[in-house]
């Protein structure tokens, strides 16, 4: 399976908290504990030559994740268009904490994708509300992390094709956490969990949710379908045939 984690990679530049955090940035971080034999992992940044995202890596992608904060306005809106193409074309797509106000998200969406926010340190309980769900294998009923920003609802997404984790924060707020959806022939997982001045890509359900929503998001061998005029399966009358 080829993957290709894309990071916006300012706030390693830019605070030297989170550089201390993740040195070889998030993209770095979440690289290096998808790495396996199965599974090749490729990393792209905002500032590198198209994003790091060209026509051609796309087309060989399986599964892209998406971290994204500060710069999204600074995204080429014709790689927005290549990346929303190949997830209608089979390519799953895992977008992480601040990416839902991505213009790829959004897009997606065709929402505003909006929501409350409150950085205070607070502990996040995150529930696992589909224990059959592939994308919760090997998690618990729930799981915490003691510090995290808090997002809180009302969450402006359409209603996901399944609820796989909802969370609760310290100050009373819950929020839909991590969601699925179905885009054309592609598969979307959206999760909340993963703030820049916070070491959550080194917990280990954290992890595990995302190795397992790579599983999930990959394409399936099939051609795609077809469009367009069609040419009838069964012997039509010629009458019929012309109306």
């Amino acid at each position: 399976m080829r993957v290709v984690v894309w990071n916006e990679n300012r706030h390693e530049k830019l605070n030297e908290n989170v550089a201390s955090i993740y040195p070889e940035g998030i993209h770095g971080a979440i690289k290096s504990f998808l790495q396996t034999n199965d599974v090749e992992v490729r990393t792209a940044t905002l500032d590198d030559e198209n994003h790091g995202l060209s026509e051609e890596l796309l087309k060989e992608t399986d599964v892209l994740i998406w971290w994204g904060h500060l710069a999204h306005d600074e995204v080429n809106d014709n790689i927005v268009q290549l990346v929303h193409e190949n997830v209608l074309n089979g390519m799953g797509l895992i977008v992480l904490h601040s990416g839902h106000f991505s213009k790829i998200f959004k897009k997606l969406m065709g929402t505003s994708c909006d929501l409350k926010w409150r950085e205070a340190n607070e502990k996040e309980r995150i529930w696992v509300m589909d224990p059959t769900h592939p994308i919760a294998e090997g998690v618990g009923e729930y799981f915490e992390l003691q510090e995290e920003e808090m997002y809180g609802e009302h969450f402006d997404i359409p209603t996901p094709d399944e609820l796989i984790f909802v969370s609760w924060f310290e100050g009373g707020e819950v929020f839909r956490s991590g969601c699925t959806f179905k885009r054309g022939h592609g598969k979307v997982f959206y999760f909340r969990p993963g703030h820049e001045a916070y070491p959550t890509y080194y917990d280990k359900n954290v992890q595990q949710v995302i190795k397992n929503a790579v599983k999930w998001a990959k394409p399936v061998n099939r051609p795609l379908a077809t469009y367009g005029n069609a040419k009838p399966l069964e012997k039509l009358d010629e009458v019929k045939e012309n109306e």
